[in-house]
């Protein structure tokens, strides 16, 4: 395969050969000057960070401006671009003030801003000149129309895509033409980015505004409708997945075309981001210079395994999303195994090695004490410093005061080398930043209206109310994949409320709704641009965002007629966006009555143990019997959330 490399947005600087593939953009994140110029020095072509509020991270220590503009000035002297997260949606009050923050973050060097809320993507391009914008995979994009719309009518020069993805049909988004990133390392949401009131709704702290609490790592039961756990695997981390880890798939991806990989982490250490980063720019140079095979992967897996991660999975560029994608026993730290225990003595035993360590590295032995252990066994496991450099293959005695047993795994959890050489690294790179005299940048900053922003559309938009149809009969999809499982329902009468994602295995179901239907409530871009493609009447919900009257006037100049605000913001922000609510046709949760909590890809019902096939060895979720069976997921605090899984294997957790 033959590389090209990448200019600005992931453009190409020339164009390609038939044979010939673009060399993407490492993306890499910072939550600190530290962590930034970490990944400078392991290879980043592009980092992406928080300035001050308006960001997915809120609890990230951040930068201060002095720190943001000396990090800007060493990154592009590096030929390294900066990217901006103003990725949270936002209220009337605080358009401005996001606003100012964008120009801002351009005065102090940044090249890019990363956006999931549409009026706020409006506003910037409106108040500031030549602005670049990326579109968040808070947005939800999940097919190509979606990344159509957002390019046609938002103008974003790139879209992050949702993390679910195969690699087939992120191939079908980059063939659009429009510069897609995807996430290629690092923890993974399990229920669908934009699509989570989970925190909002159960513990009062919104995803949606950067400050969730991580619901999905708690421990969980799964009960029947007697209360009887039907849980089967080993652990309690029903909601926990692993971390994601696509480099086996780079030949694919940069086939695709993708313009960017993006590595999660802005919460990370710099350790970490230094480490990921090197390990994923040393596989691209590996790629380009004809270098890749099975034997090079194995080993960039193993050293990725040495940060920070929850065991991998790659099940989602596969199509897949069943048990292999979770981390039932734990949500911490899982590390990389190293060896296994081959004899135990008196507060010492012996580790024969399958990879190297070196003195200083802390093992952690994975020993089951079983069920007859007494009540006092600590339930953790033993981490215990190595005292030596050793080979693979070699034997090492180790000090371990705890009982554990002949065979037990060890597993390395934190590498004194990679700590010790991102420390070297940061050395150089602090003397690099501190000589560093940034020069602001002069920026200007246009007054902006809902009106003028969306730009035919008139003011008569926000204040009109607009027909809402013949019919209060409301219908989910996802229910009529039961009750409809051929598409003959006459639903001309009813107003059916479409699914939270649209990817390509759901476009001809869609596009069949939407035809039956009297009038349909589209809850992503993708179904908004299909809808206007087959000219039918939408409204629009939840995961489409609204909470300010500038994506109130964009949406309806889409052609959207009602538009409901998501729950989470009634149950806590009724106040902030009562201005927004008494506008016309303007309406409560589209799921008032049972609000959802999260829509994900993975079926919970998996915890139950393996799925059933048919002769062909095929999974028919349809035909799951397990599904037709009242389900309740249970809280510490034994409150029971109500579970449904639809016909495509896609869970709904319900707010009880």
């Amino acid at each position: 395969m033959a590389i090209r490399t990448t200019g600005p947005s992931g453009q190409c600087d020339n164009e390609p050969g038939a044979a010939e593939a673009a060399l993407p953009e490492l993306l890499a994140p910072a939550g600190g000057l530290d962590q930034m110029l970490a990944a400078i020095a392991a290879g980043a072509d592009a980092i992406y960070a928080g300035l001050g509020g308006f960001n997915a991270r809120v609890s990230a220590r951040g930068f201060t401006d002095d720190e943001f503009a000396r990090g800007c000035v060493v990154a592009h002297a590096h030929g390294v671009r900066v990217y901006v997260t103003l990725n949270v949606f936002v209220f009337d009050d605080e358009l401005a003030d996001a606003v100012a923050l964008g120009a801002h973050a351009q005065e102090l060097g940044v090249d890019a801003l990363i956006v999931a809320d549409s009026g706020l993507a409006c506003a910037l391009r409106a108040a500031i000149p030549g602005v670049e914008i990326h579109l968040s995979t808070q947005a939800g994009v999940h097919s190509e129309g979606a990344v159509r719309l957002a390019a046609d009518e938002l103008g974003v020069e790139r879209v992050t895509t949702a993390r679910e993805l195969a690699v087939d049909e992120i191939a079908a988004l980059c063939a659009t033409g429009v510069p897609i990133e995807v996430f290629c390392h690092g923890a993974i949401c399990i229920g669908y980015s934009g699509a989570c009131e989970f925190s909002a709704l159960r513990r009062g702290r919104s995803a949606m505004r950067g400050d969730c609490t991580q619901p999905c790592r708690l421990a969980y039961d799964l009960v029947d409708e007697a209360g009887e756990s039907v849980v089967s695997v080993e652990g309690d981390r029903l909601l926990c997945p692993r971390d994601y880890l696509g480099i086996a798939h780079l030949p694919e991806l940069v086939g695709a075309g993708v313009a960017s990989l993006k590595i999660e982490g802005r919460m990370k250490n710099p350790d970490y981001v230094f480490n990921v980063v090197r390990v994923w720019r040393r596989a691209l140079d590996m790629l380009r210079d004809g270098a890749w095979d099975a034997a090079a992967v194995s080993a960039l897996e193993r050293e990725l395994g040495r940060s920070f991660n929850r065991g991998f999975t790659d099940a989602y560029l596969r199509g897949r999303s069943g048990a292999e994608l979770m981390s039932f026993e734990r949500a911490i730290n899982q590390g990389v195994r190293v060896g296994h225990l081959v004899t135990v003595g008196h507060e010492e035993v012996t580790v024969e090695l399958d990879t190297a360590v070196a003195a200083g590295d802390t093992l952690e032995i994975r020993f089951y004490p079983g069920a007859d252990a007494r009540p006092d066994v600590p339930k953790r496991w033993p981490q215990v410093p190595c005292p030596v450099d050793a080979a693979a293959g070699e034997r090492v005695v180790v000090h371990c005061k705890r009982k554990v047993d002949a065979g037990c795994e060890v597993y390395l959890i934190r590498s004194a080398g990679v700590l010790g050489q991102t420390a070297t690294a940061l050395g150089h790179m602090r003397v690099e930043a501190d000589a560093v005299v940034p020069v602001a940048r002069a920026v200007e900053i246009l007054p902006f209206e809902a009106a003028m922003i969306v730009g035919d559309v008139p003011e008569a938009a926000l204040t009109e109310p607009t027909e809402k149809g013949a019919s209060d009969r409301m219908v989910f999809a996802w229910r009529l994949m039961d009750a409809d499982p051929r598409g003959e329902l006459d639903l001309s009468d009813a107003v059916v409320v479409l699914d939270e994602v649209c990817r390509a295995a759901d476009a001809s179901r869609t596009r069949s709704l939407m035809r039956r239907a009297g009038r349909v409530v589209c809850r992503n871009l993708g179904q908004v641009a299909m809808a206007r493609e087959l000219g039918v009447a939408f409204d629009v919900a939840a995961p489409v965002f609204c909470a300010n009257r500038v994506t109130l006037a964009w949406l309806r100049g889409l052609g959207a007629g009602c538009v409901y605000v998501p729950a989470e913001l009634v149950a806590h922000d009724a106040e902030r966006v009562a201005e927004l609510s008494a506008c016309p046709g303007v309406l409560g949760p589209v799921d008032a009555g049972r609000p959802e909590l999260m829509v994900c890809e993975h079926c919970l019902l998996t915890a139950e143990g393996a799925c059933a096939t048919d002769a062909t060895g095929q999974v028919r979720c349809r035909d799951c019997s397990r599904r037709q069976q009242a389900r309740f997921l249970v809280e510490r605090d034994g409150t029971h959330l109500p579970v449904v899984i639809d016909a495509c294997g896609r869970t709904r957790i319900f707010l009880s």
